[in-house]
């Protein structure tokens, strides 16, 4: 088929100085149109694409987005306490009376990249103790698994230039059942699942509100915000909406004393003055029951509540004892202040809707009536975003996998914050503040003072992980960048910038703990984010995939000299994300030995593969770099040869990986299975014919190396006899490996679910492995739901259930294999069933239970819903689907983070990868056709 090919001049965009997406252009690069050999989407042949395009030279269409968390309380960043415990030094119940340091949160948030301006809904059933400002949940003590949002929310729609964004808030008629929520959860053991609002009841008869919050812009700075209510109840009902305007505090803490000023106008329109910011106007419709009552605050800090001040001006909980509290003195009757709400009383009777319009535009606009051509720019810009995900969607030819792909990606889109925290200005503290407690200084993230980060970033969850966590930014802007790579290279790019790496090159893991290491997945990132870039514009933009790579190799360096401890390569990572997964909290020294780990063993031999790849990508263009492509090639078989022979972390006799306690008596291996010795699997690289052909210095090399090393040439699948179409193999596994780790992986009876890959053997489930040491016995169970230990906080569970991320990682490996061995080399898929499957169709295979998870079966309903008879059955719930942050090992049921937006998304990648092929991984170059099953049978294979 023929390939589009960009016909302009691609500007990589990055953020402030030179990170996010948030500013303007940092280089340009004129690049060449290369053949591809998948049809990409149309993308870029659409108005929205067009924006896109457009936006590498100007970012406006990025100025305004939904930059707002869904949770700014309880984050380290707004932590002042002496003893670090986030959660209760700034919680819910203060959220509404405390002024934020870092940042802003709200329901439905929508705003400028700085948070100067920030819009959101406020709700009040005229039942509810609080106003409904922001999203409650529970803290990590509160609930029995860990932190957990109450809510009832999901985002529906959006566009990557935030032109059109939608989204569906929930919420009960009946109160709020703030106390029972935790009641429940605090009297629930660890063997009870968690229990969420709809476990209350306050849905029942359908007695709530659904309030859908759209916004939709006339231009880039033109915002129109329209709300729209519908009474699902059996009776009227009443509800009080407070659309909210407000700037974020900037003016509090002795650093800079500028205010904004948001002031009521003759015309019954607010003007907004900001000393960063043009003149705006925000202009409210009214209703069938009149024009908004306008109400007026500040943005600053209820001390008398908070602190037992004398109290004093208007502060931000005003508007919310003035609606709830009824304290009509309680707002500035001046109205004038810093943050507004236009208050509509309704009355909706049964099934009723009603619509509430704003817009909040540059006064130089004019004053003509704001609201004549607003439905038409909805309508516009709908039309806009159905027009985009046609383009996406032309091959998928299911429509329930079109729904759950679009909304995946409108939760990645609704999930981007300001992130805003420079370590030292949080460490010193501010001038007009009091003085940070001492413990700061040598407590957490202490020794990371030169972050400073003010970018755009995509989050994990922007409720319960409102901050970026490195491997999964790494994963979701592979996502992204079936939608916007541009700002994916900018994601991918963003915590390689010296105002987030370390001087000695160590990227942070994620706020709560900096030093963490997380698995390093940047390298694999960049290589497909520039692919996907590649396929859908033609054009290979090198100075992005340069500018990674320089980083990327001070990282590497940094992993071999922290990480691997012995210099053996073989590496002790600790954390790496996987929480519970194993016996011992990985994140902390094992007293009597070092841990060594095939995870991270796997990760850096992964690592070396993509350097590499990436190394050789760039050498066709610039010969230097093929002395790094020998040098990564070099570095991965040492790894490979460390972990594979004898002494390593490869068990002959189990056939699988294994961590290693390395102790003064000797090496004591953990022989529990789990996804840590699957992770090998992950670690391979493909090279085509040409690859090396156009490389002659590169190929000259390898030939050399090994043949003066046949010890680790034996690690080259074949080297001397290339496999399909030409191509050379560089995996920790040979076909016989190869083989029997797929005998454990594909078997129902450990880790094959019917909805992917365990991350624990199912061999555990009534007989848990058992560990001696230091003269304790340690076990470790099959636990396909919640966590049922506290180790690693017990907020998430990696000994069951199955996690999407470490699956599409499993299916990665598992295509690329196949390109080497081709459709002869046959795998029993499931084990014991006798069906023989070429490694592409397994990775179908497990791909499309992946899928499954959401869509709807023959029998109508989606897995990830369980036995929900409302979200399985409701037609307002049915085809709302929330992307969880994993998933029940036996049932498929969503657990966790509800609104995992960030890598659960990955489903959309998925998706997209059964219709078109992994357009995200290009098949290496080359031509010929070599013996697939050559290596297949066992032999010279250990």
């Amino acid at each position: 088929m023929p390939i589009v090919r960009a016909s302009v001049r691609f500007v990589v965009c990055y953020g402030r100085n030179g990170r996010g997406i948030a500013g303007e252009p940092r280089h340009r690069s004129d690049r060449k149109a290369v053949p591809y050999t998948h049809r990409p989407p149309r993308l870029f042949d659409t108005v929205e694409g067009g924006r896109l395009v457009a936006a590498r030279n100007d970012p406006a269409w990025r100025r305004w987005g939904p930059y707002l968390s869904d949770r700014q309380w309880g984050t380290v960043r707004e932590d002042y306490s002496a003893d670090g415990e986030a959660w209760s030094d700034l919680p819910h119940d203060h959220a509404r009376s405390r002024a934020y340091r870092w940042g802003e949160d709200g329901i439905g948030g929508f705003a400028d990249r700085d948070l100067n301006w920030c819009l959101c809904l406020a709700l009040w059933n005229g039942r509810d103790p609080i106003l409904k400002e922001r999203l409650f949940g529970l803290t990590n003590t509160e609930g029995n698994h860990g932190e957990d949002v109450k809510e009832l929310y999901y985002y529906l729609d959006g566009i990557p230039s935030h032109a059109y964004m939608r989204m569906l808030y929930k919420y009960p008629q009946a109160a709020f059942p703030y106390e029972r929520l935790l009641r429940e959860n605090a009297q629930a053991g660890l063997d009870a699942p968690e229990f969420e609002l709809i476990d209350t009841g306050v849905f029942d008869e359908s007695r709530y509100f659904d309030v859908a919050i759209a916004y939709a812009k006339a231009g880039p700075d033109d915002i129109l915000m329209r709300i729209t209510v519908a009474n699902r109840g059996p009776e009227a009902a009443d509800l009080a909406l407070l659309p909210q305007l407000f700037a974020r505090n900037t003016w509090s803490w002795g650093r800079d004393a500028a205010r904004p000023v948001l002031r009521l106008e003759a015309d019954g329109t607010v003007s907004a003055r900001h000393p960063r910011m043009p003149p705006m106007r925000l202009f409210a419709e009214g209703t069938a029951e009149g024009a908004p009552e306008w109400l007026f605050c500040d943005n600053e800090t209820n001390g008398a509540r908070l602190y037992g001040l004398p109290p004093a001006g208007y502060p931000k909980d005003a508007i919310d004892r003035c609606v709830v509290g009824g304290e009509a003195g309680a707002v500035n009757p001046d109205r004038t202040g810093t943050k507004c709400a236009a208050l509509h009383r309704l009355r909706l009777e049964a099934g009723a809707e009603a619509t509430l319009r704003l817009r909040f535009r540059p006064e130089e606009q004019g004053d003509g009536d704001p609201f004549t051509a607003f439905d038409a720019v909805f309508a516009q810009r709908i039309a806009e975003a159905d027009a985009f995900y046609a383009a996406l969607q032309a091959e998928i030819p299911d429509a329930d996998e079109r729904r759950v792909q679009r909304q995946a990606l409108a939760g990645l889109l609704w999930s981007k914050q300001l992130y805003h925290y420079d370590l030292r200005e949080w460490l010193e503290g501010d001038p007009g503040q009091p003085k940070p407690p001492e413990a700061r200084k040598s407590g957490r993230n202490a020794d990371w003072r030169h972050v400073r980060a003010h970018d755009i970033v995509s989050m994990p969850d922007a409720w319960e992980y409102p901050w970026f966590a490195s491997w999964d930014l790494a994963l979701q802007s592979i996502v992204l960048a079936t939608i916007d790579p541009d700002f994916a290279k900018g994601q991918v790019l963003l915590l390689l910038d010296e105002a987030y790496t370390h001087p000695n090159a160590a990227m942070p893991a994620y706020e709560w703990g900096f030093s963490d290491a997380n698995p390093p997945l940047h390298a694999f990132a960049a290589w497909r984010v520039f692919s996907l870039d590649r396929a859908l514009t033609g054009v290979p933009d090198h100075d992005f995939l340069l500018r990674a790579f320089n980083r990327l190799t001070l990282n590497f360096t940094w992993w071999v000299n922290r990480k691997d401890a012995a210099g053996r390569n073989l590496f002790q990572g600790g954390f790496l994300g996987l929480d519970n997964i194993g016996l011992f909290d990985r994140s902390k020294p094992l007293a009597g030995g070092a841990l060594t780990q095939s995870d991270a063993t796997a990760w850096m031999a992964m690592n070396a593969l993509e350097l590499m790849r990436i190394a050789v990508e760039l050498a066709l263009t610039e010969r230097a770099y093929e002395d790094m492509a020998q040098k990564f090639f070099e570095h991965f078989l040492l790894i490979a040869d460390a972990a594979a022979r004898g002494g390593g972390l490869w068990d002959e006799k189990d056939q699988f990986f294994y961590d290693v306690i390395e102790t003064e008596a000797g090496r004591i291996p953990i022989r529990a299975r789990t996804l840590v010795g699957l992770i090998p699997i992950c670690a391979v690289a493909i090279l085509g014919e040409a690859d090396t052909r156009c490389l002659p210095g590169f190929q000259a090399r390898l030939r050399f190396f090994l043949e003066s090393r046949p010890d680790l040439a034996a690690l080259v699948s074949r080297w001397q006899e290339p496999g399909q179409g030409g191509t050379l193999l560089l995996s920790l596994l040979r076909g016989h490996r190869l083989k029997a780790l797929l005998r454990r992986m594909l078997d129902e009876a450990e880790f094959l679910s019917p909805h992917g890959i365990r991350g624990v053997s199912k061999v555990y489930a009534d007989t848990p492995f058992r560990f001696l040491w230091n003269g304790e016995a340690l076990t470790l169970p099959y636990e396909p739901a919640e966590s049922r230990t506290r180790l690693f906080g017990g907020n998430s569970n990696w000994r069951g259930p199955v996690w999407l991320p470490i699956n599409y990682l499993l299916i990665a490996g598992l295509r690329r294999f196949h390109r080497y061995y081709g459709p002869d080399f046959r795998v029993e898929a499931p084990t014991g069933s006798g069906q023989l499957l070429s490694l592409d169709a397994i990775a179908d295979l497990l791909a499309r239970r992946l899928i499954a998870l959401s869509t709807r079966g023959p029998d109508g309903r989606r897995p990830v819903y369980g036995d929900s008879r409302l979200e399985q059955e409701d037609p307002h719930f049915r085809d709302h689907v929330l992307s969880y942050e994993y998933y029940h090992g036996e049932t498929g049921r969503g657990l966790g983070a509800s609104h995992q937006t960030g890598w659960s998304a990955l489903v959309a990648l998925l998706i997209q990868q059964v219709a078109l092929g992994p357009i995200e991984d290009p098949p290496p170059s080359g031509a010929g056709q070599g013996d697939p099953a050559q290596d297949s049978s066992g032999s010279q294979t250990q």
